[in-house]
């Protein structure tokens, strides 16, 4: 006859094993979201979804996706991994704050670059508000991270999708999911709390509907 005692412990040890599990299954999901949406691809996405809508010539949006891909791809992250080689950062993820200010101010630069690169080739005035826009966020969270880690996460997915809805008004509304997957992603791995990643949010659509309204397209 099987000891009852035993019976118990063997249901709370699978039980445990199922919750393990479960856990391990969340974080690797939770990852993966962090890893697919982040800035970086994001923001090049963009570029290359409204390069595609605003260009007029097969040429002019080869150049023009070219730009963004090297302006919100390739330098950024050249920018990320050269302080990281140099031990400026710790980690990839910018996971102390005094190390962010760093990689923001270079941020700031590579993006007034691209806005100033952009209105001096005359490109869709779409993509000029865009850039401008990535600036002022990232100005913005230059500033408030010497006193507050915010999400960069959250405002380089929360961007795009201001701009889409603003741009092709419901057309994106099936993938807005995304949204708050990306920033329960940041907060189950404790990369951010609810507070930080709202505020990074925020400040992408605020700063989005600004230069939107400084270009005239709202």
């Amino acid at each position: 006859m099987r000891d009852p005692a035993n019976a118990r412990e063997s249901k709370v040890s699978s039980g445990t094993v199922v919750l393990l599990r479960e856990h391990r299954a969340a974080v690797e999901f939770a990852r993966a979201l962090s890893t697919i949406f982040n800035p970086f691809l994001s923001a090049a996405a963009l570029f290359v979804i409204v390069s595609h809508a605003y260009s007029t010539s097969r040429l002019e949006f080869w150049k023009l996706s070219a730009v963004g891909l090297f302006f919100f791809t390739i330098a950024p992250l050249a920018c990320v991994l050269y302080l990281y080689v140099t031990g400026r950062i710790s980690d990839f993820d910018m996971s102390e704050r005094p190390e962010r200010q760093r990689v923001f101010a270079a941020f700031v630069i590579i993006y007034l670059c691209a806005a100033i690169s952009l209105t001096a080739l005359h490109a869709p005035v779409q993509l000029v508000a865009i850039t401008w826009g990535y600036w002022g966020t990232a100005l913005l969270t230059m500033v408030i991270t010497r006193w507050w880690k915010i999400s960069t996460h959250a405002f380089g997915i929360a961007g795009p999708f201001t701009v889409m809805f603003l741009l092709f008004d419901k057309e994106p509304l099936p993938y807005v999911i995304i949204v708050p997957l990306v920033c329960w992603a940041r907060v189950y791995l404790r990369s951010h709390t609810p507070a930080q990643v709202v505020t990074g949010a925020a400040i992408a659509v605020l700063s989005t509907f600004i230069f939107f309204k400084l270009f005239h397209l709202v």
